[in-house]
């Protein structure tokens, strides 16, 4: 009685209400206990969506330290996978989840804006973007360029400032002349509604003029000023053909400005991404009529911790819930999941087809590379700027000392591991990192002395360690001091195998753990369980990292010797192979692989080689590469 009473106050569980949520297309809201929004998704189920995440079935590295929050849930019903998107964007704008992909300076960027509801419509610099009488351009990322290119338009086609005082009370009174010349009239920037020097149809055109060059439409712009000089100077009116000789040189030095992409007429926006750890670095090149307009730049707060699906995703979905204008192709690395839906919520942006594309080659294969190549460079920008890598690195350090209870923060951490093909050419690495940062010049590598039939990495790994920590060693200046952590590639065996070495020799005080491959797992001496680092941390992050350089720097080492063993020996054993026909066959061949690939008769054709010992080297050869083939 009393454990049916406990079930029915118990309430049904997470996967409980999950199995009861609707198999239909919305979006979903993970919760935690308090009730905050964690992360905010969308899918065409919103239950079997949902049961992914919590059967383990969604890999990303965000996900498992997530949903060790999540308590609760909520979820919306829609009719199409675009009103889902829609609501999805929507939501996480309003509720900035820590999950989802956003700005990592979420700041406002600038517009530059027309407005275009007032008499005589005037340019501004602004920060906002939400009047439905103003026309919008942007957003741009860089203010100054912004207002350089206000000056500059307005240099070419002469439109009243939102800042000037006469054009404000021109605006209050309706459009009426206030009599009183402003300055910009006076040095010929200004049209002159203020004193009625313009008509309103006549300033309707040259707005109508400043909104296409805004929208990168310049063809024509050059022709039609040259010809309007041409004619007031044809007339004597030699004052007015040098206003349009001014707004022609100003015309020049902007396109000449902005950077040639195509001699195609293309409209499109280029998008390249550079990821690390957590962080993204995007850069957008606005291409109108072939040329760059601008060159856009963001930071985003996630980067190899999720797909690069979803950063491409998140960012199309933000970017162009604020841009001014989607062009016919937006270019991108990589398409999202569901490109489909974000495709037909663009084309509703646009008003008109707009396709999202991969180019695989070509010019705009070329765009989207360079486009990559200045999002690194975005990216490097940041973390300079903000010293992001410093904090990063220290707070893994911190992290690492709470997590394996050490007695401080490990400053200076050495990572060993081994290489060996069954026993054969085995070596083992040792990478230094100091602060966070790899230390090459410690690196060392060993050659494995022990000699057996079968590869052993835990004796291996052992040899290597007694030899590091030997007495000679720890004296040697040259290898450094001691390390704060030792991490050796393994399990439960190759550490204990560590610490059983390094006390032999002496060496009790360095801490030591081993770190498993498959699942990222730190076996430390005197725990019960391994230690999981939080998914998506810097110190999971940076222990991978050592653990990687460790393998590959000792990966280097035995591919070195293995192709000089190769080299110096393959042709050793064969019966009527001495060094002179040997010398012979690898100066004919080239290397000991082109001779392995060459017939016995190709071989006999050589001056001194007899048939019979060609037939042998051929076999031998053959043999040998089916060997090395089935190792690579």
């Amino acid at each position: 009685m009393a454990d049916r009473d406990k079930m029915r106050k118990r309430g049904p569980t997470l996967g409980e209400r999950v199995d009861q949520a609707p198999d239909a297309p919305g979006v979903y809201l993970w919760k935690d206990a308090s009730g905050n929004t964690l992360y905010v998704g969308k899918a065409k189920s919103l239950r079997k969506r949902m049961r992914q995440y919590l059967l383990g079935q969604d890999d990303r590295e965000k996900v498992p330290l997530m949903m060790e929050s999540v308590a609760s849930f909520d979820y919306f019903v829609t009719d199409t996978e675009v009103e889902s998107l829609i609501l999805e964007k929507s939501l996480i704008r309003q509720l900035a989840p820590p999950f989802n992909v956003a700005y990592r300076d979420d700041k406002s960027y600038p517009f530059i804006a027309v407005t275009t509801g007032d008499v005589f419509p005037a340019i501004k610099f602004t920060r906002e973007k939400h009047r439905a009488d103003v026309r919008y351009f942007g957003p741009y990322t860089d203010a100054k360029a912004a207002r350089a290119t206000i000056e500059a338009v307005r240099k070419v086609y002469p439109i009243c400032s939102a800042q000037c005082v006469e054009w404000k009370r021109v605006r209050d009174g309706g459009g009426r002349a206030t009599g009183k010349a402003c300055f910009d009239f006076h040095v010929g920037r200004g049209p002159g509604p203020c004193v009625g020097a313009v008509t309103q149809e006549r300033y309707a055109e040259n707005v109508r003029k400043v909104l296409g060059f805004l929208g990168g439409r310049h063809s024509g712009v050059a022709e039609e000023l040259g010809a309007r000089m041409h004619e007031a100077s044809q007339a004597l009116d030699f004052e007015r053909a040098a206003r349009f000789r001014n707004r022609l040189e100003a015309v020049r030095t902007i396109v000449e400005r902005q950077k040639v992409m195509s001699s195609k007429a293309v409209d499109a926006d280029v998008i390249g991404i550079f990821r690390e750890e957590t962080v993204a670095g995007v850069h957008v090149f606005v291409v109108r009529e072939g040329r760059v307009l601008i060159g856009n730049e963001f930071v985003l707060d996630k980067g190899l911790d999720v797909p690069m699906s979803e950063l491409v995703a998140g960012f199309l979905l933000r970017y162009y819930d604020e841009a001014s204008h989607v062009p016919r192709e937006v270019l991108v690395q990589e398409l999202p999941d569901d490109a489909t839906a974000i495709e037909e919520w663009l084309s509703g942006c646009r008003g008109a087809r707009a396709h999202l594309r991969v180019p695989q080659r070509g010019e705009k294969r070329r765009w989207v590379e360079m486009a990559q190549s200045n999002a690194r460079h975005t990216l490097m920008r940041f973390k300079v700027r903000t010293r992001y890598d410093d904090e990063r690195l220290n707070a893994a350090l911190l992290q690492l000392e709470s997590a394996l209870a050490l007695l401080s923060a490990p400053l200076r951490i050495e990572a060993f591991d081994i290489s060996t093909i069954h026993g054969r050419y085995s070596v083992g690495s040792m990478v230094v990192f100091e602060r966070g940062r790899s230390n090459k010049k410690d690196y060392r590598r060993f050659r494995v002395r022990m000699q057996t039939p079968e590869s052993n990495d835990v004796a291996m790994m052992a040899e290597v360690l007694r030899r590091r920590f030997a007495v000679e060693r720890v004296a040697d200046g040259r290898f450094g001091s001691l390390p704060d952590l030792v991490i050796v590639d393994g399990g439960k065996p190759q550490l204990s195998s560590a610490v059983k070495a390094m006390a032999e020799v002496g060496v009790k005080d360095v801490a030591v753990v081993a770190l498993a491959k498959r699942e990222e797992e730190l076996f430390v001496p005197g725990f019960g369980e391994p230690v999981v680092l939080p998914g998506g941390s810097a110190s999971l992050y940076l222990v991978k990292r050592i653990r990687d350089e460790a393998h590959r720097f000792a990966i280097e080492y035995h591919r070195e010797l293995r192709g000089k063993a190769m080299k110096a020996s393959a042709l050793d054993d064969i019966p009527g192979v001495g060094p002179k026909r040997k010398k012979a066959l690898l100066k004919a061949f080239g290397s000991v692989r082109r001779l392995s690939e060459a017939s016995a008769e190709e071989i006999a054709e050589l001056q001194g080689i007899p048939k019979e010992v060609a037939d042998e080297i051929a076999a031998v050869m053959r043999t040998w590469r089916q060997e090395e083939d089935s190792r690579t």
